[in-house]
């Protein structure tokens, strides 16, 4: 193992036993969470409770910026967020259950940088002034959870799932990572 190899992977596995008390990664969790560091695009296919969510979580505390993780449920998003706040990874989340004065405040941290992972719907990209908000932030990167939604329900369910490659337009320097059981 090189060094360039080694020094990301130590850190990752002291971030993951410093939150989440783990000591080693699951299956084909190294690879995914070395691409993330090393700001590759990614596909991620994991067996349910296979780990995916570490897997974009974890590199986003090694990263300069934010983590933008689109998430199809609200429910999804608030346990995840509510989790990662309480091992102080600082999380937050921008969905309809959130009034005016929330949405306010958390878009001041997220310009701020006072964020590591905020999660979003994909419908989230077509509210105004969410766009120009993100461009405003360090965005570092980009997690598709649940990204079977894409091709399953896209194009009918959640058009706006279709809509994501505008990620990659303008954000051409923010990797895209997808997971997906």
């Amino acid at each position: 193992m090189t060094n360039d190899v080694a020094a990301p992977e130590a850190a990752l596995l002291a971030a993951i036993e410093k939150h989440w008390g783990y000591t080693e990664f699951r299956p084909l969790q190294r690879e995914a969470m070395s691409g993330a560091i090393a700001r590759r695009d990614s596909l991620v296919v994991l067996p349910t409770g296979g780990g995916k969510s570490l897997c974009y979580q974890a590199p986003a505390l090694l990263v300069d910026g934010i983590t933008v993780v689109v998430s199809p449920l609200i429910s999804l998003m608030k346990d995840q967020v509510d989790r990662l706040l309480s091992m102080d990874i600082p999380a937050a989340f921008l969905n309809s259950s959130l009034d005016a004065e929330d949405r306010r405040r958390v878009r001041d941290d997220l310009l701020a940088n006072r964020i590591k992972l905020l999660f979003v719907a994909p419908e989230r990209f077509a509210a105004e002034g969410f766009i120009a908000a993100l461009k405003k932030a360090r965005v570092a990167a980009f997690a598709i959870d649940e990204a079977h939604c894409i091709s399953h329900w896209g194009h009918d369910f959640r058009p706006d799932y279709g809509e994501l490659a505008l990620l990659k337009k303008t954000y051409a320097n923010a990797p895209v990572h997808a997971f997906t059981a």
